[in-house]
């Protein structure tokens, strides 16, 4: 077993480059899928939602190959088992995209039940109603996921009854491969579903309106190959603008496209951040205290949800009182108790928690209960005095590359060190 031991303390200067959009290249390797030839994918991230991913893909027959660190090429040929297994599909979330994929390839699929992150309920009822508006048949049976298409899909006008980043996602999959029209409405607007669109696009897709609330997609008879670059992380960029605001540091983030951090850079403003805009950089310092706000996630270009467990951490040191309201999951304050365990002063109360500032956090032995809320924790650990010792990173690393180098390289004293796993005696 290994964990993060972290001395906290110093402040983080320097700069820092991102890498690519987790979220995009989840949907992205599936999307590989819809096209019986090569496809080169640039930029993508060394971590191990992306490593799960192509193993299934290569499972299904697919031929995969890194060209370098952040290159990979993807020939989807010879496609012979439309199938995703339990025991790849149980590590993450985003398995589920190989449904829509797979039914616009196939006209059949079958995936298992999802895992990921364990933040609420998370159904699936909407990725069900467009592929059944689509005319595929779906069934849940013994914990898979099963689709079928008798004769061929067929373009539908689809409302989904509640903005799902998911669904939109899922369904766009199996559109771009149905006949005739295909009006999504009430869709999600995130970067990464435009940043799929285009690739869609690049791949000969016809799909128009994404990142706004309406897609309209034209089916398509043949998609090809494509050669194309994942856009850079709003979530990871985010996660080091809050660590550099948090730590009273100065850091450039580097290869970023400020436009899709704005939400999370005008709430740094209103703390008292200081942040400088460039074409592809942003730089964060912060040279005074910092001062409470509130937090609701919503949708993009709302605040982001995957950026409320990181925001939160800096807040348990800011001025005063400050509150967040999660406004699109059930229970994503679950790493309120390890914050707690350092000293944070932080009441929750279902969707709302108070944050009421402290002078100083302290190390404390804590375990990351989800991606994000494993960032909230380093984040937490740079700030405290003493030694922080952050177990499970496993879930970090779903979705942070090399985040011990990155941030060493901004002054943070960490490392990864192995444990022995213990050995429970047996009962008498």
């Amino acid at each position: 077993m290994e964990k993060f031991v972290i001395q906290g303390g110093n402040r983080l200067t320097g700069e820092v480059s991102i890498g690519g959009a987790k979220n995009a290249v989840v949907a992205v390797i599936p999307a590989t899928l819809l096209a019986k030839g090569r496809c080169m994918i640039r930029n993508i991230p060394n971590i191990s939602d992306v490593s799960i991913l192509l193993k299934m893909l290569s499972s299904m027959g697919a031929s995969v190959s890194f060209l370098d660190k952040s290159t990979v090429e993807i020939d989807t040929t010879h496609i012979h088992n439309p199938t995703v297994p339990y025991d790849l599909a149980r590590y993450l979330r985003a398995s589920y995209y190989y449904l829509g994929a797979l039914i616009g390839r196939c006209g059949r699929a079958s995936v298992s039940m999802p895992g990921g992150c364990h933040f609420g309920v998370r159904p699936i009822d909407q990725h069900i109603k467009g592929f059944e508006a689509l005319g595929a048949t779906v069934s849940i049976d013994h914990g898979m996921i099963n689709a079928k298409v008798e004769k061929q899909l067929m373009g539908s006008h689809i409302y989904f009854d509640v903005v799902s980043v998911g669904a939109t996602i899922n369904v766009m999959l199996a559109a771009v491969r149905a006949k005739g029209l295909t009006i999504l409405e009430n869709a999600a607007k995130e970067p990464h579903i435009v940043d799929l669109a285009n690739f869609l696009n690049t791949m000969g897709a016809d799909v128009r309106g994404a990142g706004t609330d309406v897609i309209k997609i034209h089916g398509v008879d043949i998609m090809r190959g494509a050669d194309y670059t994942i856009i850079p992380d709003q979530i990871e960029a985010g996660t080091y603008m809050i660590a550099a605001a948090a730590t009273g540091g100065d850091v450039l983030v580097k290869n970023v496209i400020p436009k899709h951090m704005e939400s999370i850079t005008n709430k740094l403003i209103q703390t008292g951040v200081e942040v400088e805009e460039f074409d592809e950089s942003i730089r964060v310092r912060r040279r005074g205290p910092l001062s409470a706000t509130t937090i609701k996630t919503m949708p993009h270009p709302g605040f982001p949800t995957d950026m409320q467990p990181q925001f939160t951490a800096m807040l348990t040191l800011a001025k005063g009182t400050s509150v967040v309201t999660e406004g699109v999951w059930d229970n994503r304050f679950r790493y309120v108790d390890e914050l707690a365990r350092m000293g944070a002063n932080i009441q929750v109360d279902g969707k709302v928690a108070v944050v009421q500032g402290v002078e100083t956090l302290t190390g404390a032995p804590v375990k990351a209960t989800d991606l994000r809320a494993g960032a909230a924790l380093m984040i937490a650990a740079l700030t405290a005095k003493g030694t922080t010792e952050i177990e499970d990173i496993y879930h970090i690393e779903r979705g942070y590359e090399d985040v011990v180098d990155k941030f060493r390289a901004l002054g943070a004293d960490i490392k990864r060190v192995e444990t022995p796993n213990l050995e429970i005696p047996a009962a008498l």
